[in-house]
Protein backbone atom coordinates (compact mmCIF):
# COMPACT_ATOMS: atom_id res chain seq x y z
CA UNK A 1 0.00 0.00 0.00
CA UNK A 2 1.25 3.91 -0.34
CA UNK A 3 -1.17 5.01 1.96
CA UNK A 4 1.50 7.23 3.39
CA UNK A 5 2.27 9.09 -0.23
CA UNK A 6 -1.43 9.40 -0.65
CA UNK A 7 -2.35 12.61 0.65
CA UNK A 8 0.38 14.32 -1.27
CA UNK A 9 0.00 12.03 -4.28
CA UNK A 10 -3.65 13.05 -4.23
CA UNK A 11 -3.28 17.07 -3.87
CA UNK A 12 -0.49 17.07 -6.57
CA UNK A 13 -2.89 14.95 -9.01
CA UNK A 14 -6.01 17.40 -8.41
CA UNK A 15 -3.75 20.26 -8.75
CA UNK A 16 -2.66 18.56 -12.10
CA UNK A 17 -6.46 18.81 -13.14
CA UNK A 18 -7.23 22.00 -12.78
CA UNK A 19 -3.50 22.82 -14.67
CA UNK A 20 -4.72 20.43 -17.26
CA UNK A 21 -8.35 23.05 -17.82
CA UNK A 22 -5.96 25.82 -18.30
CA UNK A 23 -4.03 23.78 -20.68
CA UNK A 24 -1.19 23.82 -18.46
CA UNK A 25 0.98 21.61 -16.79
CA UNK A 26 3.54 21.05 -13.30
CA UNK A 27 6.34 21.26 -16.14
CA UNK A 28 8.32 23.98 -14.98
CA UNK A 29 6.29 25.13 -13.00
CA UNK A 30 7.79 26.33 -9.29
CA UNK A 31 6.16 25.36 -6.55
CA UNK A 32 6.02 26.42 -2.59
CA UNK A 33 5.34 23.33 -0.40
CA UNK A 34 4.22 24.05 3.58
CA UNK A 35 5.54 21.32 5.84
CA UNK A 36 8.38 18.46 5.53
CA UNK A 37 6.15 15.12 6.97
CA UNK A 38 5.13 12.45 4.88
CA UNK A 39 2.20 14.74 3.14
CA UNK A 40 5.08 17.19 1.94
CA UNK A 41 7.58 14.71 1.21
CA UNK A 42 5.24 12.66 -1.17
CA UNK A 43 3.48 15.85 -2.90
CA UNK A 44 7.69 17.39 -3.60
CA UNK A 45 8.18 13.59 -4.88
CA UNK A 46 4.92 13.54 -7.20
CA UNK A 47 5.80 17.25 -8.16
CA UNK A 48 9.37 15.86 -9.59
CA UNK A 49 7.81 13.26 -11.29
CA UNK A 50 5.60 15.60 -13.26
CA UNK A 51 8.50 18.04 -13.97
CA UNK A 52 7.83 20.69 -11.50
CA UNK A 53 10.69 22.01 -9.33
CA UNK A 54 9.64 22.32 -5.45
CA UNK A 55 11.67 25.26 -3.78
CA UNK A 56 10.40 25.14 -0.09
CA UNK A 57 9.71 23.04 2.43
CA UNK A 58 8.94 24.24 6.41
CA UNK A 59 8.72 23.21 10.02
CA UNK A 60 7.20 25.27 13.01
CA UNK A 61 10.81 27.04 13.50
CA UNK A 62 10.65 27.99 9.35
CA UNK A 63 11.36 27.44 6.25
CA UNK A 64 13.93 26.88 3.94
CA UNK A 65 14.11 28.18 -0.06
CA UNK A 66 16.25 26.52 -2.23
CA UNK A 67 16.05 28.28 -5.64
CA UNK A 68 17.82 25.49 -7.49
CA UNK A 69 14.64 22.80 -6.53
CA UNK A 70 14.57 20.23 -3.90
CA UNK A 71 15.78 17.14 -6.08
CA UNK A 72 15.76 13.33 -5.75
CA UNK A 73 19.03 13.49 -3.84
CA UNK A 74 18.00 16.68 -1.46
CA UNK A 75 14.51 15.25 -0.84
CA UNK A 76 16.53 11.51 0.24
CA UNK A 77 18.02 14.10 3.38
CA UNK A 78 14.59 15.38 3.80
CA UNK A 79 13.36 12.39 3.98
CA UNK A 80 15.91 10.73 6.21
CA UNK A 81 16.61 13.88 8.36
CA UNK A 82 12.47 14.05 9.56
CA UNK A 83 11.89 10.60 9.64
CA UNK A 84 14.40 8.65 11.38
CA UNK A 85 16.63 11.71 12.85
CA UNK A 86 13.52 13.69 13.62
CA UNK A 87 15.94 17.03 12.88
CA UNK A 88 14.59 20.50 11.73
CA UNK A 89 14.33 21.77 8.45
CA UNK A 90 16.93 24.34 8.95
CA UNK A 91 19.90 21.01 9.29
CA UNK A 92 18.84 21.44 5.55
CA UNK A 93 19.56 24.95 4.64
CA UNK A 94 23.57 24.14 7.05
CA UNK A 95 23.73 21.25 4.40
CA UNK A 96 22.84 22.73 0.98
CA UNK A 97 24.10 26.36 2.05
CA UNK A 98 20.75 27.66 0.94
CA UNK A 99 18.13 30.38 3.10
CA UNK A 100 16.37 29.72 6.01
CA UNK A 101 13.34 32.05 7.41
CA UNK A 102 13.23 31.51 10.94
CA UNK A 103 9.51 31.80 12.41
CA UNK A 104 8.54 32.21 8.80
CA UNK A 105 5.98 30.88 6.34
CA UNK A 106 6.86 29.83 2.43
CA UNK A 107 4.18 31.93 1.08
CA UNK A 108 6.37 35.09 0.68
CA UNK A 109 8.13 33.54 -2.48
CA UNK A 110 6.97 34.10 -5.97
CA UNK A 111 5.57 30.47 -7.43
CA UNK A 112 3.62 29.25 -9.92
CA UNK A 113 1.59 26.57 -7.51
CA UNK A 114 1.46 26.28 -3.72
CA UNK A 115 0.71 23.65 -1.84
CA UNK A 116 0.09 23.79 1.98
CA UNK A 117 0.86 20.88 3.66
CA UNK A 118 1.12 21.63 7.26
CA UNK A 119 -1.60 22.87 9.72
CA UNK A 120 -5.12 24.31 9.62
CA UNK A 121 -4.90 28.28 8.83
CA UNK A 122 -1.54 28.44 7.58
CA UNK A 123 -2.21 30.97 4.84
CA UNK A 124 -4.44 34.45 6.06
CA UNK A 125 -5.56 36.79 4.03
CA UNK A 126 -2.53 38.77 4.19
CA UNK A 127 -0.66 35.76 2.70
CA UNK A 128 -2.86 34.96 -0.03
CA UNK A 129 -2.30 38.78 -0.99
CA UNK A 130 1.28 38.46 -1.31
CA UNK A 131 1.21 35.25 -3.40
CA UNK A 132 -1.69 36.64 -5.77
CA UNK A 133 0.40 39.83 -6.74
CA UNK A 134 3.39 37.30 -6.89
CA UNK A 135 1.50 35.10 -9.74
CA UNK A 136 0.50 32.65 -8.52
CA UNK A 137 -1.69 30.30 -10.62
CA UNK A 138 -3.07 27.48 -8.54
CA UNK A 139 -2.93 26.46 -4.91
CA UNK A 140 -3.58 22.91 -3.55
CA UNK A 141 -4.67 22.08 -0.01
CA UNK A 142 -3.13 19.18 1.12
CA UNK A 143 -3.90 20.06 4.98
CA UNK A 144 -6.81 20.37 6.84
CA UNK A 145 -8.32 23.67 5.86
CA UNK A 146 -4.20 25.33 5.89
CA UNK A 147 -6.61 28.22 4.25
CA UNK A 148 -8.34 31.03 6.07
CA UNK A 149 -12.01 31.51 4.79
CA UNK A 150 -10.47 35.01 3.22
CA UNK A 151 -7.59 33.61 1.89
CA UNK A 152 -9.92 31.39 0.14
CA UNK A 153 -12.04 34.24 -1.20
CA UNK A 154 -8.91 36.23 -2.27
CA UNK A 155 -8.10 33.39 -4.37
CA UNK A 156 -11.15 32.93 -6.09
CA UNK A 157 -12.11 36.74 -6.34
CA UNK A 158 -8.35 36.81 -8.09
CA UNK A 159 -9.30 33.66 -10.35
CA UNK A 160 -6.79 31.86 -8.55
CA UNK A 161 -7.22 27.96 -9.37
CA UNK A 162 -8.13 26.74 -6.21
CA UNK A 163 -8.17 23.03 -4.74
CA UNK A 164 -10.45 22.91 -1.68
CA UNK A 165 -9.21 20.21 0.90
CA UNK A 166 -12.31 18.79 0.49
CA UNK A 167 -11.34 17.50 -2.52
CA UNK A 168 -7.78 17.72 -3.62
CA UNK A 169 -7.22 16.62 0.28
CA UNK A 170 -9.34 13.29 -0.15
CA UNK A 171 -6.06 10.79 -1.13
CA UNK A 172 -5.60 9.62 1.83
CA UNK A 173 -8.98 8.65 3.11
CA UNK A 174 -9.43 6.96 -0.40
CA UNK A 175 -6.22 4.61 -0.03
CA UNK A 176 -7.32 3.51 2.80
CA UNK A 177 -10.62 2.15 1.57
CA UNK A 178 -8.86 0.80 -1.21
CA UNK A 179 -6.96 -0.86 1.93
CA UNK A 180 -10.31 -1.94 3.26
CA UNK A 181 -11.32 -3.25 -0.58
CA UNK A 182 -7.72 -5.42 -0.58
CA UNK A 183 -8.45 -6.80 3.13
CA UNK A 184 -12.11 -7.70 1.94
CA UNK A 185 -11.28 -9.17 -1.19
CA UNK A 186 -8.05 -10.90 0.32
CA UNK A 187 -5.99 -9.25 -2.52
CA UNK A 188 -2.65 -7.49 -2.54
CA UNK A 189 -2.10 -4.78 -5.49
CA UNK A 190 1.24 -3.70 -6.05
CA UNK A 191 2.32 -0.12 -5.18
CA UNK A 192 1.67 1.16 -8.61
CA UNK A 193 -1.47 -0.42 -8.87
CA UNK A 194 -2.62 1.26 -5.95
CA UNK A 195 -1.51 4.54 -7.22
CA UNK A 196 -3.28 4.13 -10.49
CA UNK A 197 -6.46 3.42 -8.86
CA UNK A 198 -5.73 6.63 -6.19
CA UNK A 199 -4.86 9.03 -9.81
CA UNK A 200 -8.12 7.83 -11.20
CA UNK A 201 -10.02 8.06 -8.01
CA UNK A 202 -8.42 11.97 -7.55
CA UNK A 203 -9.56 12.51 -11.77
CA UNK A 204 -13.19 11.50 -10.56
CA UNK A 205 -13.52 13.74 -7.54
CA UNK A 206 -12.03 16.60 -9.86
CA UNK A 207 -14.85 15.88 -12.66
CA UNK A 208 -17.86 15.77 -10.14
CA UNK A 209 -16.18 18.82 -8.61
CA UNK A 210 -15.13 20.29 -12.01
CA UNK A 211 -18.89 19.31 -13.86
CA UNK A 212 -21.16 20.46 -10.34
CA UNK A 213 -19.50 23.80 -10.07
CA UNK A 214 -20.26 24.16 -14.56
CA UNK A 215 -23.65 22.76 -14.03
CA UNK A 216 -24.78 25.52 -11.92
CA UNK A 217 -23.25 28.99 -13.09
CA UNK A 218 -19.89 28.44 -11.11
CA UNK A 219 -17.46 27.45 -13.44
CA UNK A 220 -13.99 27.21 -12.16
CA UNK A 221 -14.84 27.09 -8.49
CA UNK A 222 -13.96 24.01 -6.76
CA UNK A 223 -14.93 24.94 -3.41
CA UNK A 224 -18.54 25.30 -4.64
CA UNK A 225 -18.33 22.51 -7.33
CA UNK A 226 -17.17 19.70 -4.17
CA UNK A 227 -20.13 21.42 -1.86
CA UNK A 228 -22.99 20.56 -4.41
CA UNK A 229 -21.15 17.66 -5.44
CA UNK A 230 -21.02 16.44 -2.15
CA UNK A 231 -24.33 17.51 -1.04
CA UNK A 232 -25.91 15.99 -4.08
CA UNK A 233 -24.03 12.67 -3.64
CA UNK A 234 -25.35 12.66 0.00
CA UNK A 235 -29.33 13.23 -1.25
CA UNK A 236 -29.34 11.01 -3.74
CA UNK A 237 -28.26 8.00 -0.92
CA UNK A 238 -30.91 9.42 1.64
CA UNK A 239 -33.66 9.14 -0.78
CA UNK A 240 -32.09 5.67 -2.59
CA UNK A 241 -32.29 4.53 1.09
CA UNK A 242 -35.76 6.31 1.35
CA UNK A 243 -34.54 7.78 4.51
CA UNK A 244 -36.17 11.58 2.65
Amino acid sequence: MIRPEATGYGTVYFVDEMLKVKKESFKDKIVSISGSGNVAQFATEKVLDLGGKVVTLSDSQGYIYDKDGIDRDKLAYVMDLKNNKRGRIKEYADKYGVEFFAGKRPWEVKVDVALPSATQNEIDINDAKTLISNGVMAVGEGANMPSSNDAVDAFLEAGVMFGPAKAANAGGVATSGLEMSQNSLRLSWTREEVDARLLGIMQGIFKQSYDAAKKYGFEGNYVMGANIAGFVKVADAMVAQGVI
